[in-house]
């Protein structure tokens, strides 16, 4: 059995649990400024146990994004979010966006901080882009159906509801005295009921 400088048994990683120690050394310290080294370190990890895991920070970053992007656009082809009226498909996509940050915290949380500094962080915004689009088109239908205010600016307000829910990120932990269901209630009861015809 391996040990830690220490003297603890060093524990064992899986991609799983590598992911997580290296999503939190990026939120601490900033993508750009982690190396693998710090990941290595903050893991227990050798840099070549590093490598059996995966081929770079790079890596690293992409899987990690993944676990806050893959939910977030697969709730926009979920059958809610497809069918009905488009206010009602706009409170779905908030309710499932204020989920997936809830269970995806981390993820999410490092999702918000890219800056677009390298092909993976641009590949992330660009997706973020596309949902932010997909949910201006349903403001706007909204309006168009005369249940949202026609004095409102369908990509703004998309803007400014989701940008309600990302600041969760910043408060939000888990087993809190809210579940996420309570906090999609709040956030959607606050911020539709604003722009509401």
């Amino acid at each position: 059995m391996s040990l830690l400088p220490s003297g603890e048994p060093r524990p064992r990683y899986d991609l799983e649990r590598l992911l997580a120690v290296a999503v939190q050394v990026f939120i601490e310290r900033g993508y750009d400024a982690t190396s693998m080294h710090d990941v290595s370190a903050a893991s227990g990890l050798s840099k070549s146990s590093l490598y059996h895991h995966v081929t770079s920070k790079e890596q690293l970053l992409r899987l990690a994004l993944e676990r806050a992007l893959e939910p977030l656009l697969a709730s926009t082809e979920e059958p809610e979010a497809l069918h009905g009226r488009a206010i009602d498909r706009l409170r779905h996509l908030v309710r499932r966006d204020v989920q997936v940050l809830a269970e995806q915290l981390p993820y999410v949380t490092l999702l918000l901080r890219v800056h677009g500094n390298t092909e993976t962080e641009r590949w992330a915004l660009d997706q973020r882009r596309r949902f932010d689009r997909i949910v201006a088109g349903l403001v706007q239908q909204a309006v168009d159906e005369g249940d949202v205010r026609p004095d409102v600016d369908a990509r703004t307000t998309a803007r400014l509801v989701f940008g309600v829910v990302n600041s969760l990120v910043e408060w939000y932990r888990p087993g809190s005295d809210r579940t996420p269901a309570q906090l999609a209630d709040q956030v959607e009861q606050l911020v539709l009921r604003g722009i509401t015809a």
